[in-house]
């Protein structure tokens, strides 16, 4: 059996840190609960109760959508295994880890957990392979582009309307874990009127989701947290789906190859060069061990040929077809349909509270269809396909429990 890497933080380094806290140091790029900015200024104030940030957490936990991510899969989505991820737990995740780097490097944890949980609050059900074809449809019709980090800060901002601060918007919105960078260095921006232009161009620019850059160190941590726990732990989903037998046929990298050894390892290098600092970083070699095992992790899981399959012959023609049913569901404002009865008066009773009621009339039509996709589960689609077309072709077909 392999023997196991984890590494701790230096002498040096865990001296300083506690020295620090014994005189009150305070790290002067923390953000801070009274700089919070919402677009009601007024409503939501910074209370020694709830503070800003709380808030925040507070209303994305409480929202709608949020039960959602508990049958919304992560990468394996044709398995009856509920030891495999859903984003229910990859949002735990990325929370813990993200808290674990902000504690360390003296930040705003409550910022960090916000920014955690309502960071997929809008991805789609079928992980990123539901996405690229819900923003087909929507490209098809309206030239637009879809990305669950964009829709994200719409069900928040957009749909539900939750005066959630900019902050959290910001890093919700610059989260992507797909793209890895050595150094993470925050970019200020000057309120909501520039924040709203970085997200509506995401929608017209289809290469602009890759160049955002949070303006918080907080957001920062959560963007490269987002990685470090998906790189092993879906790892760890491919065995038990049966997809590879053990990672034996990973290569071993600086941080090592397995889940433990990757979080443990990632989170004591991105402490130890980013103390102090007004940026996160981790050094060269466990940046190209990074991208080494994205690498790996695409050749052999994500490119799986079957799972490929089933997405493309199954998933992205349902999509389109419940897409386009909805579409004309609403063109011909048939109020008994599903979409009116099971999103639009859905979305009309979370808003009472919050004085909005407005949704259907200031909402383009394919953007409620897009929202309505976007908000189902795994499970909620197929059913509402079966629903919609019971003669179809088109099915999934689920691995159970006790397949041999």
């Amino acid at each position: 059996m392999e023997q196991k890497k984890y590494y701790d933080l230096s002498e040096e380094l865990q001296k300083r840190i506690l020295e620090d806290r014994k005189n009150g140091v305070q790290n002067p790029y923390k953000t801070k609960d009274e700089d919070a900015i919402r677009r009601r200024q007024n409503w939501d104030r910074n209370k020694l109760l709830r503070p800003a940030y709380v808030r925040d957490c507070e209303k994305i936990m409480h929202t709608p959508f949020y039960n959602r991510y508990a049958d919304k899969t992560q990468v394996f989505s044709f398995y009856k295994n509920d030891d495999i991820t859903r984003r229910a737990l990859h949002v735990q995740l990325v929370s813990r880890i993200s808290r674990n780097i902000g504690n360390l490097l003296g930040l705003n944890v409550d910022l960090i957990e916000a920014i955690a949980l309502g960071h997929d609050i809008g991805h789609t059900p079928f992980g990123h392979a539901g996405e690229r074809y819900l923003s087909e449809c929507l490209q098809e019709h309206t030239g637009r582009y879809f990305n669950h980090n964009v829709h994200s800060v719409h069900v928040l901002d957009g749909i539900l309307k939750r005066n959630i601060s900019l902050q959290t918007l910001d890093g919700i919105l610059c989260h992507n874990g797909e793209f890895a960078m050595q150094e993470y260095r925050p970019v200020p921006i000057q309120g909501f009127s520039e924040f709203d232009k970085k997200y509506e161009q995401c929608y017209v620019d289809e290469d602009n989701v890759g160049t955002l850059v949070p303006y918080t160190l907080e957001a920062c941590v959560v963007r490269i947290c987002d990685m470090i726990a998906y790189l092993g732990k879906d790892r760890q989903d491919a065995q038990k789906a049966k997809l590879i037998q053990d990672d034996s046929i990973f290569s071993e990298q600086a941080f090592g190859k397995s889940n433990p050894e990757i979080i443990n390892n990632l989170i004591v290098n991105i402490v130890e060069n980013s103390y102090g600092k007004d940026c996160i970083e981790m050094d060269p070699v466990y940046f190209q061990a990074i991208k080494e095992t994205k690498k790996e992790n695409y050749k052999k899981i994500y490119f799986n040929e079957a799972l490929e399959e089933n997405y493309n012959s199954q998933i992205q023609p349902m999509i389109h077809l419940i897409y386009e049913k909805m579409l004309k569901d609403l063109r011909e404002e048939n109020t008994s349909s599903v979409i009116y009865t099971h999103h639009i008066n859905y979305i009309a009773e979370n808003a009472k509270a919050y004085g909005e009621n407005d949704y259907l009339e200031k909402t383009e039509k394919n953007q409620i269809v897009v929202d309505y996709i976007a908000s189902m589960t795994d499970d909620y689609f197929v059913d509402l396909f079966a629903y919609l077309f019971p003669d179809s072709k088109y099915h999934v077909e689920y691995i159970p429990y006790f397949d041999e």
